[in-house]
């Protein structure tokens, strides 16, 4: 049988739009579109690398609910809000994801609010750590 996991943070915004932070279906994990709000603090940083930091924080901490991590992720999605930040964020998307290397879409769409700078969403598969994993090179 199926076994469903829906993980809360007690985001007012969860509780406001009816959504779960994380939801795992067996194996396979969803991380809904992440900010950098401290869970502590309920603050946002301003600096744009503090922010993604945070951001990866607050996603490794929701995987880790579930007993996954980054070395699980498979796909991301990076959400930035002025296009001249994107060097930055990737390059910590870059340091973050080194060896892991997930499938990934960049995009700089307007996000929820202007004090968002970056916003991460990941799709992961539990145990994609520790799979054998084949590399393949093309010339597209």
């Amino acid at each position: 049988m199926t076994k469903i996991v829906k993980l809360k943070t007690g985001s007012k915004f969860e509780e406001k739009a009816s959504y779960s932070r994380l939801v795992a279906v067996d194996n396979w994990i969803y991380v809904s579109n992440t900010a950098g709000r401290n869970p502590q603090t309920k603050e946002i940083p301003e600096d744009l690398t503090e922010q993604t930091l945070q951001v990866f924080a607050n996603v490794e901490q929701a995987l880790a609910a579930v007993n996954s991590s980054l070395a699980d992720v498979v796909f991301s999605r990076v959400y930035i809000q002025d296009p001249a930040d994107v060097p930055t964020v990737m390059d910590i998307v870059g340091e973050k994801f080194r060896g892991i290397n997930p499938a990934t879409t960049v995009t700089c769409p307007p996000l929820g609010s202007t004090v968002y700078k970056m916003e991460l969403e990941v799709t992961a598969f539990r145990g994609a750590a520790q799979a054998e994993v084949e590399e393949l090179t093309v010339a597209l």
